[in-house]
């Protein structure tokens, strides 16, 4: 199986999702799951071709705006960029679709 490369994405790629990249941490280490893990600005974001991208419901305007290839890159929109509840019930599915999860 491969690793999936998972980009958390914020406006200047520095706190928050910084932050929300230590949640999510716990998350896939609570799910058994390996991944590549990275933070970036949005612009930066949309050329990285990640597997997945996690950011702040706030962001998807943003994002609407670049082509993103939905068959390779699945951006994932939260409310609270730290619940690990919100993270898991979100990226669980994402996962099994990626193939990382049975």
């Amino acid at each position: 199986m491969k690793k999936l490369n998972i980009l958390f994405v914020c406006g200047a790629g520095l706190g928050s999702s910084f932050a929300c990249q230590m949640a999510s941490e716990d998350v896939l280490t609570k799910l058994g799951v390996e991944a590549r893990l990275d933070h970036s600005d949005i612009s930066s974001a949309a050329s990285a071709r990640p597997d997945i991208i996690i950011t702040a419901q706030n962001f998807q305007t943003q994002f609407e705006k670049f082509t993103i290839d939905p068959k390779q890159t699945i951006i994932v929109y939260l409310r609270n960029i730290v619940s690990k509840q919100e993270i898991e019930e979100k990226i669980t599915p994402v996962l099994k679709e990626k193939g990382a999860l049975v």
